[in-house]
């Protein structure tokens, strides 16, 4: 928390900030999808009881809600979607602060930088050391499940210019993800070709990473 915010509700009111700034049809580093359907997808997900369970599914689950947030980009205005988002999330499940501070603050970050980065933004170079900690933290936690569909190498994870340090999985040979925070975590949610990190270590270990899936 910052200026007495929680730091997804300062990535939340930035998102909305840009999205009026930019407009319903602005590109976004999500295949195929605009910023109309990105706001859809944030406002079915804290207010969809049935379909947002299904957007961390695959298959028939994930299908299903793909189709209420298209119906959701149908009927409502861009307008009306950005305010409900504005808005904060409802009472319940995502008021909660541990949600709030890990997959709250990851899927406002990363979307935030889904737009600026498609926008031809880069990296942002005011980021609070207390919002560098808190994404560095969310780093830990998730690192592992996001990159478990990287098989056969071992992989540390590394903050720029500090000794904090992850071994996130065991292995020979070893890679090296080194970056800030922010970089670090767009990376792990698979926005490999916009983060600003460097892989390091034996070729093998390197391609693995570099052709490795990350993400969801």
């Amino acid at each position: 928390m910052s200026g007495g915010h929680p730091f997804d509700a300062q990535e939340r009111a930035a998102l909305c900030d840009l999205f009026e700034s930019l407009g319903p049809d602005a590109p976004t580093l999500l295949d195929g999808w605009t910023t109309r359907k990105l706001a859809a997808h944030l406002v079915l997900r804290e207010r969809d009881p049935i379909a947002a369970p299904c957007l961390v599914l695959p298959g028939p689950p994930a299908r299903f809600a793909d189709r209420r947030t298209t119906a959701l980009v149908e009927r409502k205005e861009f307008s009306w979607l950005v305010a409900r988002l504005r808005s904060g999330p409802p009472i319940g499940f995502f008021r909660l602060p541990w949600i709030r501070a890990f997959p709250s603050l990851n899927e406002f970050f990363v979307h935030h930088e889904d737009v600026r980065r498609a926008a031809g933004r880069g990296p942002r170079e005011d980021l609070t050391p207390a919002l560098e900690t808190a994404l560095w933290r969310n780093v830990q936690r998730g690192s592992r499940f996001l990159s478990r569909r990287v098989r056969g190498v071992g992989l540390d994870i590394v903050w720029t210019g500090t000794p904090q340090r992850i071994v996130v999985r065991t292995g020979d040979p070893i890679a090296e993800l080194s970056g800030l925070p922010g970089e670090l975590l767009l990376y792990l949610f698979g926005r490999q070709a916009a983060a600003r990190v460097e892989v390091t270590g034996p070729p093998a270990a390197v391609a693995a990473i570099q052709n490795g899936r990350f993400g969801m």
